[in-house]
């Protein structure tokens, strides 16, 4: 095992100095070098790449096409670097009810984002007693400001001359008719196919051609509204509007919550493991019945589409309430299973106390433990305010290009002062394969980049925890000294094995990641033989890559504890942990285990309680309309429980990994000393003589 512990880190016992040699203040200092550093070298280059990524995001993104659409300028609305200023028109309009409807048809070749649409402040409506009108953008001969145009409704009709007029009557511009009532969904008017009887009388009577009525407008923007990119673009939209929520329900909410949780393990274990175990069971309740709410099962509280009033008789309803519906049941499921689980561990409660009580005595005689979770926690705040924005951008990073309609269709250009067929066609924002590679490349970045940080923080913990057990608990009068010696030699040796552990966890996560999306992907496919085989295959790897993803996560934190002590490789340390467990299996099974499922629930319970606040938030009329309004609860709220979550894990793997420190320096004390641990602490030998353990783990050493 490379030679006793007690040689490598901690007070060194009296009258053994012949093994090791003596540094100031008593704390041995163990001949140690840099290890894995390829790996470190990988993560810099690594992190380079990220930073040259996201400046590709921040020099083409514009996170307002995450919301808004294009105009037929290929301006993007509320843009206030447009052509005209749109800073406040917001809303997209189609102009053309014709072109709108012949869209829909399956046999035309005439795609919706060809068909004219333009900036407004809101959607209009139709004239009670005459005919309103939508007007271009003035300029050439119309010789009106943007805000005059605004403050006449987009009306110069008057203004028009007779070639202008005549031009419009055959809708080609510069101004259309408001025909159809239509109301803002999501930064869109949806159209309601229930024409105007008193607007098309009077455009019948002007002479205007025919106009299509048929429930085929309607259902053209509703089916480009609920496209499944268009919904993932307000999702992530969603997650920058709600920032503030983000940061109290993400950031400060958890880390509140879980300094409290370690302060009550220290001065109140006896009960903790009750109240984590009743908790969670309410908070698992209370996010189950929030999402029945806005999915519109109980109350009248269900996310809304419409962005202000509309008509209380016409319902419109998006993907979102689906999804929100979707989660809904999930939660059920979840709820369930919980609470069965939780009647089946109540039984073993009672060990958990006993194992989070040694817990409580390490954090207790090295109190520095419950501050340092702080580090890390604002490294990961700075790196995820970095990261979300960076995200944003790139997610919108897309070109804004005219399509290639090869369309029949006309429009008066009041720059040349005539109506021009050659270019009618709309905008789109083209992504190119390379930025979905960024996307990604940004996403596994973030997913590493937080298994390091936890990683790091976990090793420095289990080198503090480590240094109170092999020094037979005299830790130095100086607090934080445990602590500080520990992160000085994780930065200066061990930081490439912890790049590495945390690379091939990510890996893993990845290749999951990449067989549910195939996996997915089959299910949309003919139920064909060679079909079957390839959802078995996947469904077979996917099985497989999830217990290789624990295993590996469990050997992974064991090996931090040993890099800690030992200052081995990732690979050495690896396995030296993994004999340890398997030597000592019904050690690590019973004891262990069920004080993970308890420090489980413990962090559930802080991100299930950051997601009732964040839907108390997000509740608000901040979120509900105006410029804020988010199109559902879902991604938000998401966020701020995997947001929730880490912050836990950054806190809790204060006694996560004490508990597991204690017990993997417990059976290498006993292997080394033929099975007579001479540096237990007395809390520990109790504790594991209760549970009648000790005589199996010196079995098997």
């Amino acid at each position: 095992m490379g030679g006793p512990l007690g040689a490598i880190i901690g007070r060194y016992p009296t009258g053994s100095e012949e093994d090791g040699q003596m540094g100031a203040g008593g704390i041995i200092r163990h001949n140690r070098k840099c290890r894995d550093l390829v790996f470190l070298v990988i993560f810099i280059a690594f992190w380079v790449a990220m930073i040259v990524n996201s400046s590709f995001g921040f020099n083409q993104g514009n996170p307002l096409r995450l919301t808004y659409g294009l105009d037929y300028k290929g301006n993007v609305c509320g843009n206030k670097h447009g052509d005209p200023d749109l800073r406040e028109l917001e809303v997209k309009y189609w102009m053309n009810p014709n072109q709108v409807y012949e869209s829909g048809l399956k046999s035309s070749q005439f795609k919706l984002a060809d068909a004219r649409s333009i900036c407004l402040m809101e959607c209009p409506v139709p004239s009670e007693d005459g005919l309103n009108w939508i007007c271009d953008y003035p300029e050439g001969d119309i010789r009106l400001s943007t805000d005059d145009w605004i403050d006449r409704d987009y009306d110069y009709y008057e203004f028009l001359t007779p070639e202008m007029r005549n031009s419009s009557l055959q809708l080609q511009g510069p101004c259309y008719p408001v025909i159809y009532p239509s109301v803002n969904v999501l930064w869109s008017c949806q159209f309601i196919a229930r024409a105007s009887n008193v607007s098309l009388r009077h455009w019948q009577q002007m002479g205007g051609v025919n106009i299509e009525d048929n429930i085929i407008i309607d259902k053209t923007i509703h089916k480009s509204i609920n496209s499944p990119s268009a919904v993932l673009k307000r999702y992530v939209a969603d997650i920058g509007k709600a920032w503030p929520v983000l940061i109290v329900c993400g950031g400060i909410l958890p880390l509140f919550l879980s300094v409290i949780w370690l302060l009550m393990i220290r001065h109140f274990v006896s009960g903790m493991t009750w109240i984590t175990v009743i908790l969670f069971n309410a908070l698992i309740i209370s996010v189950t019945m929030l999402y029945y709410a806005k999915a519109g099962w109980i109350g009248n509280d269900a996310v809304s589409v419409v962005i202000g009033e509309s008509d209380p008789y016409f319902n419109i309803s998006g993907r979102e309430v689906n999804h929100l519906r979707a989660i809904a049941v999930l939660m059920t499921i979840v709820m369930i299973v919980a609470f069965l689980s939780s009647i089946a561990i109540i039984r073993r409660i009672l060990m958990a106390t006993s194992v989070l009580k040694v817990a409580a005595k390490v954090i207790g005689e090295v109190q520095a433990l419950i501050i340092f979770p702080v580090l890390p926690y604002a490294i990961l705040a700075i790196f995820y305010m970095f990261w979300l924005s960076a995200a944003l951008h790139l997610f919108s990073s897309g070109q804004i290009i005219r399509n290639d309609c090869n369309a029949n269709c006309c429009s008066f250009d009041l720059k040349s002062n005539k109506v021009n067929c050659d270019s009618c066609c709309g905008y789109s924002i083209h992504y190119t394969p390379h930025i979905a590679a960024a996307i990604l490349f940004h996403l596994f970045g973030c997913y590493w980049a937080t298994q390091f940080i936890i990683a790091s923080s976990s090793t420095v913990i289990a080198g503090s925890v480590a240094s109170y057990y092999w020094a037979r608990g005299e830790i130095s009068e100086i607090p934080f000294l445990p602590v500080f010696s520990s992160l000085k030699r994780l930065m200066r040796y061990s930081l490439g094995s912890v790049a590495l552990g945390s690379l091939v966890v990510s890996v893993v996560e990845s290749v999951r990641f990449i067989l549910e999306s195939f996996r997915r992907r089959l299910k949309h496919t003919d139920t064909t033989h060679l079909g079957r085989i390839g959802k078995m295959t996947s469904f077979s790897s996917n099985c497989c890559l999830g217990c290789i993803d624990w295993t590996i996560r469990s050997v992974n934190r064991n090996a931090y504890i040993m890099i800690a002590i030992t200052g081995k490789s990732f690979c050495k340390a690896s396995a030296i942990a993994t004999g340890l467990i398997m030597n000592n299996i019904l050690r690590i099974g019973k004891v262990n285990v069920i004080g993970d499922v308890i420090l489980f629930l413990g962090k559930l319970c802080v991100s299930l309680f950051c997601v009732v606040f964040a839907f108390l938030m997000l509740d608000t009329h901040k979120y509900k309309s105006a410029h804020n309004k988010i199109s559902s609860p879902l991604f938000p709220v998401l966020v701020c429980w995997g947001l929730g979550y880490i912050v836990a894990t950054l806190f809790f793997a204060v006694v996560e990994m004490a508990i597991d420190t204690i017990i993997l320096s417990f059976c290498q004390d006993a292997e080394e000393h033929q099975g007579n641990a001479q540096y237990a602490p007395p809390l520990l030998m109790e504790t594991l003589d209760n549970e009648g353990e000790t005589q199996r783990i010196t079995q098997g050493s």
